[in-house]
């Protein structure tokens, strides 16, 4: 497989990482490198894991998780971004400075890991079928990911320093949207 084809791939599976992290670096109200190093660490995590896991599955697995990934991914992200909604509207609970819970951490960062990682397992499978080793392709694939998560942070702080608290709702839609397109695109085959 060649390098452009490969960068081709990976930056098309990281644009739900991003646009996700445009969401949670819009919403956060005071964002610092940790919570940049947090989600771009385990975005690209698991955009390197789950091809591997792709590959090593083999078909039956790969296509009975294929079934079932788009519904997965949808629903973990409009859960998340209910609540983000939810949070900006009402603070207090388990939330974070200034009333916003913190979406790099915990609970929520890991179902936004596997949200956003989901058809990265086809790409191992399908490297599978093609007889391509997965280890570099991995690599790379996770390091686009946490590069592009990163600058989506950024963006979206730039975007949250603009509007102020109210992001916080625009956030939690974004996700819902990332969800529901994903959702339609898989449905859309």
């Amino acid at each position: 497989m060649s390098f452009p084809l490969l960068l081709f791939i990976a930056v098309g599976l990281a644009m739900d990482a991003f646009s996700v992290a445009v969401g949670v670096g819009a919403t956060l109200p005071r964002m610092t490198w940790r919570h940049v190093f947090r989600l771009a660490w385990h975005f690209g995590l698991f955009q390197f894991l789950m091809p591997i896991a792709g590959w090593a599955a083999g078909e039956t697995v790969a296509s009975r998780i294929g079934r079932w990934d788009h519904w997965i991914a949808f629903g973990l992200l409009a859960f998340i971004g209910v609540r983000m909604i939810y949070s900006s509207l009402k603070p207090g609970g388990c939330a974070g400075r200034e009333g916003i819970a913190d979406p790099t951490c915990g609970i929520t960062l890991i179902s936004l890991s596997i949200a956003t990682s989901l058809d990265a397992l086809a790409v191992g499978f399908s490297l599978a079928a093609i007889g391509v080793g997965v280890l570099y392709p991995a690599a790379v694939i996770g390091l686009v990911a946490a590069i592009l998560t990163s600058s989506g942070m950024f963006a979206g702080r730039a975007i949250g320093s603009a509007f102020g608290r109210r992001v916080g709702i625009v956030g939690g839609l974004v996700l819902v949207g990332v969800g529901v397109k994903i959702l339609s695109d898989h449905l859309a085959r």
